[in-house]
């Protein structure tokens, strides 16, 4: 897959392009893709997705820009893994904000080459938003290229889309989130060194970097964790800032591995929630807290013993 950056490409074959943040790659996104790759295959084309980064709501309104279910290395490797050509990252800045429409629409096609485009049906983009579905079948039509919009999809009756994943991870429904997604909700990130709390408390954890300090979901979790070299590891998760031990803290996201004392650190680690266990809370002090992480430990075994 060819990565690139802008609103430039100096191949000059035509592609089936589409738009968007694609947030978490979710169900109606990949159906979308899917849209994408069947009508490019009928056209002799190449597939092209263009992103922005950062998130055009994380550039205006960034106290108040929703949580990010996927960093930019999540999103590129869910493009590959789904077929796609080419991806173009767009810088959303102040000079990129203030695109007008039209220009917009002439960028795709006249410099990434779309003969094709598909968008969702309540996709904006341009300056102030003010370009929609029906500005670009207008100009599509004037110059020559096609535009389709490609609508909603529902699971029972619910639209998917990345704010219900962030719902239903935020009320601790990973069974929903897993039925928007298509797949276990996950993040991925570096083994980097902790302040070695968890080895002292006897249950030693491997602490996972993750890119955004707003993660969609909080509280202790059963986890699968994919490790190169390692396979997949069964353990324990806690995602949180931690309130026995810190205060005003950001937050960790610390694994427990059943039955593992290798050396991971700067390994990459691919951590999926399976189940919530309970939400976060301050113990009276770290003994009151060693023994819930012993609870929390037994009921996640427990949990594989019961899902095996």
């Amino acid at each position: 897959m060819q990565i690139l950056r802008g609103l430039h490409c100096l191949e000059h074959d035509p592609v089936a392009l589409t738009v968007g943040n694609f947030d978490g790659v979710h169900l109606g996104h990949q159906s979308l893709l899917d849209e994408l790759k069947v009508a490019a295959k009928a056209r002799s084309l190449k597939t092209a997705v263009m992103i922005f980064e950062p998130h055009p709501r994380e550039f205006f309104t960034p106290l108040d820009a929703p949580a990010r279910l996927s960093t930019l290395r999540e999103k590129l490797e869910m493009f590959a893994l789904l077929g796609i050509d080419r991806v173009h990252i767009c810088r959303f800045d102040a000079e990129f904000s203030q695109m007008s429409a039209a220009y917009f629409i002439h960028a795709l096609h006249e410099r990434l080459h779309a003969k094709y485009v598909l968008i969702g049906d309540d996709f904006r983009f341009g300056s102030k938003r003010a370009g929609d579905f029906a500005l670009m079948e207008k100009i599509a039509e004037q110059h020559g290229f096609e535009v389709q919009a490609v609508h909603t999809i529902k699971h029972d009756d619910v639209r998917i889309s990345s704010t219900a994943v962030r719902a239903a991870l935020a009320a601790g429904q990973l069974r929903r989130a897993h039925e928007y997604l298509g797949r276990h909700y996950s993040i991925s990130g570096r083994v980097v060194h902790g302040d070695g709390i968890g080895k002292k408390l006897g249950y030693p954890t491997a602490n996972v970097q993750m890119k955004h300090n707003r993660p969609p979901l909080s509280g202790i979790f059963v986890v699968e964790v994919h490790a190169t070299d390692y396979g997949v590891l069964r353990g324990v998760a806690s995602l949180g800032v931690r309130p026995t031990l810190k205060q005003d803290a950001k937050p960790v996201l610390e694994v427990h591995l059943f039955e593992f004392c290798q050396d991971i650190y700067c390994k990459n680690l691919r951590v999926e929630f399976l189940q919530k266990l309970r939400d976060e809370e301050k113990f009276s002090d770290v003994s009151a807290l060693t023994r819930q992480i012993a609870s929390d430990v037994k009921n996640a075994k427990k949990w594989f013993e019961q899902h095996e």
